[in-house]
């Protein structure tokens, strides 16, 4: 045979690297046993057996024919059963062709030069038989016959005529049947129009539906994701109607459409027999076209509702169409590309399946679907409601609750929520009404399209029961099965159909599904109710408990349990009891709300939530004697404002708060600063200030309404004007009674001068903490409050902050005449040595009442510390001083060790980390110990004090006049032989109750000759903080018989946060 070939192949190193050491031995005897001509000649069979995969491709292709190579590879693969790589063998081969057909289209032919071979091929049905010729009829590439003209072509091979063709027809007719309601179904959500928009904006994002705005080759899955109800399947079905209608971008020869809903729960079969469950009777016309066509589309819908056990999805893989297997099995195995390999996937799913999908799936195309816009919101109103200013109202309605208005988002709710404020329109009510909360838009649609009467009481039982068995399954429907279980007829459910509280299932008879998944959970948290309300608890063993729903583990593997809890506080609500029970003479129980709130001695559910969800199903009541009670347990509250949604919730239950005694606030841009650029996002946003305004209002009302409130920090907030005007305003009140006021990290700039000027005179205010690089005109305003006559202030921060030097002489005049300011905190502002000279004025004053100050980090040097050092034997009432991080070197600590050194001097605790320390400082500090000396509490981690430092040290301590009790030495370089004067120290000082060694190595040597001191009786060391290796066996050992003879001392590793303020923060107390 002489061959006239692309000069490419395709890559068989790739194809024998993905076969394990005894694929590959099974791959060389094969390939042996079809070598019928001598093709192996010129390879001797040694090297095959010790050739690894890329080597034996690379024997293959330097050494064999191409034709032959490429040939028998594919029957190879197909005698192992590894169809996968056989199929993607035949995939290269036929890209290659093409290609090579589209760039030398006359040379690409196969010239046959045996009579014999070439007559018994004219027969087509022969032809079909020989592997060759499938191999070139998959790679498009036609045959010429020796005896023919040089280059005539035969015509392609005909497509099968008579019966295959019509049962091809014929499955087709039974796609277009199976999913003629479904299409229906999809547009009677809204108008056809509305749908299809939506439809074509996202499908323009699939590259087999849009391939012209897409380069390369096009992923082999496909995945649609998105929340319950956005149309994931709706528009999946598109592409199939698209297919069945007029065929796509690309040739799909065949479609096939697998719903995991449908398919959960159906017994073991084989993967012909799950394609073709619809037609069973096409079953092998529909196999093998579908084996032979090299493009095929599979769509898998609502991957997140097969339910698969765990592991279910990774095991038993399987290639075998013929082989029965459970359902995920096959499922898995298809997306794995073990069946149909060259199958181009859709799958649609929920996000909370996306990890077990991304273990299956290789590279796959993610597309997020969000549903309606905005504008398709705005537009599907307009068409919803007969008159443009009914719409918009009802639009303004909705807006005003962000949760609903994400909702409707869904086509299903947007339908739902127009189908009831249209009916309230209709009546002359307001529909801002029946949009304050999610549950009372459902429940005044439940109620407004059902024919009221007691007769839908037991089928709302029922109803509410699957509702709630289908949200712990995480399913969304049921069929006929189910409802006998329950004794309920199909036509008792007519009424929920008619009214769209149910739909039925166009391609399943008997089989139903709840309009939204919101829909469903509403019934869910209803089925609670009413089953509390006739006597008994909530047993079904495919329910899971009412405090179950607010389990943190449950939520976790079932997101769905959310929006039931917040639904079934809905539900509480007093005046919705009463319209249930007026619609369908259902009583609902109260005693469901005593076990949420914990009123028969168990811990409220509330309390298992984080405050956000808290919040939220309270707001969710609208029920102000429910909040009231609710949260009355909650003294402490940490509340993150994300959103505005966020800001209406936690304003109406602060409101409502009696009990609350610390509030921690952080407030978002989104909530008052929504992005600029997006300008129909601001424009909305713009009609909704006020509004938002006056809930920022309600929730600052708390300022004045709750009289235990007593502590507020705001940080890391982005207000408005007018929302830090509100602010300050209700902290001015005359009834507010807070004690501590935290303003750290916020915007507006100006809102640290205006939230000074709102406590100037406020007689209750005692903490005032201002943090922020961006403060601008701070101090004039605060100098003002210190100078009032009523200034209660006894702690200030300012940290952060900058200021002129007239500003700061300003501060030192209003310190010196506040009677009232014991602690100032000055960390991390840029004070410089000027400043701090005009502060030491304020020290030396007699009446200063300061007793703690911190400028650690203020940019001090060694020219601060003679000022400080005058002040500090002036100043009699200071008691706590931290000069951390400065540079003050030696020379700075010699001269702050002269003002110490005098008896007037009442200075207990000095701090001195990392601040250029040596072992000269140490001599000077040595030499004050050994006086009589005030202090007590000593920091000097992080300076290398080293061997002779340590020395110094321990001569102070040895010295019956030193008073020091806690010392601090953490990272001071100090060597383990040191140690030994340390465990002197220990074996005779009285004094010293805590030593921090923390960050020096000492190894076991040092630790052992402390832990001997340790062992004493007299010792009076009660904490020990030591770099400790976990791993040392012999320093463990040691650590535990100290502990075991002296019980009383505390021996704490050193595993110090970077993060973390130093190891003497916590002794430093402001």
């Amino acid at each position: 045979m002489e061959a006239v070939a692309p000069s490419r192949s395709f890559n068989l190193p790739v194809l024998l690297e993905q076969l394990d050491q005894d694929e590959l031995t099974t791959f060389k005897n094969i390939l042996r046993n079809l070598s019928q001509q001598n093709e192996l000649q010129q390879v001797a069979p040694a090297e095959i057996k010790e050739a690894d995969g890329r080597q034996l491709a690379e024997m293959l292709a330097d050494r064999c024919p191409r034709y032959w190579v490429e040939t028998v590879t594919v029957q190879v693969f197909e005698k192992m059963n590894r169809m996968d790589l056989s199929e993607q063998a035949k995939d290269e081969l036929g890209e290659l062709s093409q290609k090579s057909l589209q760039e030398k289209p006359m040379a690409l032919r196969i010239v046959w030069t045996h009579p014999a071979k070439c007559a018994r091929m004219e027969d087509p049905l022969e032809r079909l038989k020989d592997p060759a010729f499938v191999s070139c009829l998959k790679c498009g590439v036609w045959i010429v016959p020796a005896n023919r003209p040089n280059g005539s072509v035969l015509s392609p091979p005909p497509r099968l005529a008579g019966p295959a063709e019509d049962k091809e027809d014929a499955y087709r007719s039974v796609l277009k049947q199976k999913f003629a309601k479904a299409w229906e179904d999809d547009l009677r959500l809204g108008d056809a129009e509305s749908i299809q928009a939506f439809a074509r904006r996202y499908e323009a994002l699939i590259p087999f539906c849009s391939p012209k705005a897409h380069e390369g080759p096009f992923p082999h899955t496909v995945v649609l994701q998105g929340p319950a109800g956005v149309g994931k399947s709706v528009l999946a079905r598109k592409v199939l109607r698209d297919w069945l209608q007029r065929g796509l971008g690309l040739p799909f020869q065949f479609a096939f459409y697998l719903s995991c809903p449908e398919l959960r729960g159906e017994p073991a079969c084989t993967f012909a027999e799950l394609l073709c469950r619809d037609c069973p009777e096409l079953r092998d016309a529909v196999v093998r076209g579908a084996t032979q066509a090299r493009h095929v589309l599979l769509v898998l819908d609502g991957f997140d509702e097969l339910r698969a056990p765990t592991g279910a999805l990774v095991s038993d893989i399987c290639g075998d169409w013929t082989q029965p297997k459970p359902v995920p099995v096959l499922l898995s195995s298809l997306l794995k590309r073990k069946l149909l390999p060259r199958a181009t996937v859709l799958v649609t799913t929920r996000p909370q399946a996306l990890r077990e999908l991304r273990i299956l799936v290789e590279q796959p195309l993610l597309i997020q679907l969000h549903g309606f816009s905005e504008q398709d919101r705005r537009l599907y109103f307009l068409r919803r409601f007969p008159d443009e200013a009914q719409a918009l109202r009802a639009l303004d309605a909705v807006r005003g609750n962000a949760a609903l208005f994400e909702l409707d988002a869904a086509p299903a709710v947007c339908w739902l929520t127009c189908a009831c404020l249209g009916a309230q329109l209709e009546r002359g009510e307001d529909p801002a009404a029946a949009c304050a909360t999610t549950t009372e838009l459902f429940l005044r649609f439940l109620c407004g399209r059902c024919a009221p009467g007691p007769h839908l009481r037991a089928a709302l039982g029922a109803l509410s029961r699957l509702a709630a068995r289908g949200v712990w399954a995480q399913v969304s429907g049921f069929c006929g099965p189910e409802l006998r279980a329950l004794g309920l007829a199909e036509q008792e459910l007519r009424p929920f159909v008619a009214s769209g509280v149910l739909r039925e299932d166009g391609d399943r008879a008997g089989s139903y599904s709840f309009a939204h998944l919101s829909v469903q959970q509403c019934l869910g948290a209803l089925f609670y109710l009413l089953e509390a309300a006739e006597g008994g608890a909530a047993d079904d063993d495919d329910v899971g408990p009412v405090r179950q729903l607010f389990s943190t583990k449950a939520r976790a593997d079932n997101p769905g349990l959310a929006w039931t809890g917040r639904f079934l506080f809905g539900l509480l609500n007093q005046e919705r009891a009463r319209e249930l029970e007026a619609a369908f003479g259902c009583r609902v129980s109260a005693r469901v709300l005593q076990e949420l709130l914990g009123a028969e001695g168990g811990r409220p559910v509330l309390a298992e939530l984080d405050t956000a969800e808290a919040l939220c199903c309270l707001h969710e009541s609208q029920d102000d004697a429910l909040v009231r009670e609710a949260m009355v347990p909650f003294q402490e509250l940490t509340v993150h404002l994300r959103d505005t949604t966020e800001l209406v919730q936690a304003a109406f239950c602060l409101q409502r708060s009696q009990n609350l005694q610390s509030l921690w606030l952080q407030v978002d841009k989104a909530v008052f600063a929504p992005d600029a650029a997006d300008k129909e996002a601001a424009g909305a946003r713009s009609r909704d200030d006020k509004h938002l305004l006056l809930c920022w209002t309600n929730l600052c009302s708390v300022l004045g309404s709750n009289s235990k409130l007593a502590f507020l920090d705001i940080s890391q907030s982005v207000l408005s004007a007018p929302a830090v005007q509100v602010l300050c305003d209700h902290l001015a009140a005359s009834s507010c009674c807070l004690q501590k006021l935290a303003l750290r990290n916020t915007q507006p700039e100006d809102a640290y001068r205006d939230l000074c000027l709102s406590v100037h005179g406020h007689r209750t205010v005692t903490h005032l903490t201002l943090q922020g690089s961006d403060q601008v005109d701070t101090l004039p305003p605060l100098c003002e409050v210190l100078r009032h006559p009523y200034c209660q202030l006894q702690y200030l921060q300012l940290a952060s902050c900058s200021a002129t030097t007239q500003q700061w002489a300003a501060l030192t005049l209003a310190l010196g005449e506040n009677q009232s300011l014991m602690f100032l905190n000055l960390t991390a502002v840029e004070l410089l040595d000027t400043g701090a000279k005009l502060l030491c004025v304020a020290l030396r004053h007699p009446r200063c009442p300061l007793q703690r100050l911190s400028l650690e980090s203020c940019y001090l040097t060694e020219a601060s510390c003679k000022e400080l050092s005058s002040a500090l034997i002036v100043n009699q009432r200071l008691t706590h001083l931290s000069l951390a991080e400065n540079d003050l070197g030696d020379g700075g600590v010699k001269m702050l060790c002269e003002g110490l050194s005098y008896p007037e001097c009442c200075l207990r605790v000095l701090v001195l980390w990392c601040c250029n320390v040596t072992s000269e400082g140490c001599a000077a500090l040595s030499q004050l110990l050994q006086q009589t000396s005030s202090l007590t509490h000593l920091d000097l981690g992080l300076n290398h004090i080293g061997l002779v430092g340590l020395r110094f040290l321990c001569e102070a301590l040895k010295d019956p006049c030193c008073s020091l009790q806690c010392l601090w030495l953490w990272g001071c370089s100090i060597p383990p032989f040191s140690c030994a004067d340390l465990s002197s120290v220990l074996a005779i000082n009285q004094t010293l109750v805590s030593l921090d060694l923390g960050q020096n190595s000492l190894g076991f040597s040092g630790v052992k000759m402390l832990c001997e001191a340790l062992k004493l009786a007299q010792c009076p060391l009660r904490t020990l903080r030591l770099k400790i290796d976990e791993s040392d066996a012999h320093v463990q050992k040691v650590l535990r018989e100290t502990r075991e003879s002296n019980p009383q001392l505390h021996i704490e590793s050193d595993s110090r946060d970077p993060r973390r303020p130093r190891p003497s923060a916590q002794d430093f107390i402001f």
